[in-house]
């Protein structure tokens, strides 16, 4: 890699970056043309991130020669990834995970329905609309976010379009996805085409998985979820099926966390009380005199943990 090279592209780099963040195109058509007369190499979309820089000026610009000549740039370094040996072992990983799916989400998939937050209950109409075709649609993506996913197909159902609409302004609730060059609007859709092929109609069930998304996106208190949709950390299926308890911010995790080993460490601690029972069987003295608790320590809704202590030889030990 030359080192004049990535100077050059990262001094590109940073006036789009600034043109952007202003929403302005001037100059922009000079500078990707300075681009595009450098040889660019995988090594240095890497390091340089230009991929980011290019794809904002594309959203940003009204020009169509530099609407035009920004897809073209995109393109060619697109197929810097498809040649042999392209890319570090990294980056690979992050292209497989998750895998490209065939079709965006299969009935059988799916995890149990966390506790969803609520809100006003909009938008009401529902849709027998059935546009989970899988078909493969190629779909121009930020080269910040090396990995690709099927482009969501339209809809003309207008609750869906609404929940499309609400998806992609929660992740433009901040100012990251200028910088990240991401395109909401695409990430929106497919985000809530995941969510309509598990259920597949606009029901009450639908329109409370679409408003936890929204709310956890754009809850100050977590900029980091949004983040990494943004990035491509969290890929679109992922953020249409994860929990309550995954969305949370890091903070909360830890709270969670913290509370939990408080409640086993006050249960261990405490000799007296509980159930008085003979169904186990205690694993040093092989006694079944035991006394057992329920504590939970997971999601309400989810099973409670049950510790058992036996009062023969003191032994305790835990029964999920």
């Amino acid at each position: 890699m030359g080192k004049k090279e990535e100077e050059e592209i990262i001094r590109i780099a940073k006036k789009m970056d600034k043109m952007a963040q202003k929403k302005s195109g001037v100059g922009a058509l000079d500078l990707l043309k300075e681009l595009r007369a450098v040889p660019m190499t995988l090594e240095l979309l890497q390091s340089t991130r230009i991929g980011m820089s290019v794809n904002a000026i594309r959203k940003q610009s009204t020009d169509d020669e530099v609407t035009s000549l920004a897809k073209a740039l995109i393109k060619s370094w697109k197929k810097l990834l498809d040649e042999p040996g392209g890319g570090d072992k990294s980056l690979e990983e992050k292209r497989k995970e998750p895998s490209t799916p065939t079709s965006l989400v299969s009935p059988s998939q799916g995890s149990p329905e966390p506790r969803e937050e609520r809100g006003s209950p909009e938008p009401r109409e529902e849709s027998n609309d059935s546009s989970c075709k899988n078909e493969p649609v190629e779909v121009m993506p930020s080269i910040s976010l090396i990995s690709t996913f099927p482009q969501a197909p339209s809809t003309s159902d207008s609750v869906r379009i609404k929940c499309r609409e609400m998806l992609s302004q929660a992740l433009q609730a901040g100012d990251d996805y200028i910088a990240i060059g991401a395109d909401c609007d695409e990430l929106g859709a497919q985000i809530e085409e995941y969510i309509f092929c598990e259920f597949k109609n606009t029901d009450p069930k639908y329109k409370n998985r679409v408003r936890s998304r929204i709310a956890n996106l754009k809850d100050v208190k977590n900029p980091n979820l949004r983040k990494s949709v943004l990035c491509g950390n969290v890929s679109p299926d992922r953020m249409a099926k994860m929990t309550a308890q995954e969305m949370a911010s890091d903070e909360l995790k830890l709270i969670r966390k913290n509370l939990t080993k408080e409640a086993i460490r006050d249960h261990q601690v405490s000799q007296t009380g509980g159930t008085q029972t003979d169904l186990f069987t205690c694993g040093k003295c092989k006694k079944k005199r035991c006394t057992y608790t329920q504590v939970q320590t997971r999601s309400a809704d989810e099973p409670m943990t049950t510790f058992v202590f036996c009062n023969d030889c003191g032994n305790r030990w835990k029964v999920c």
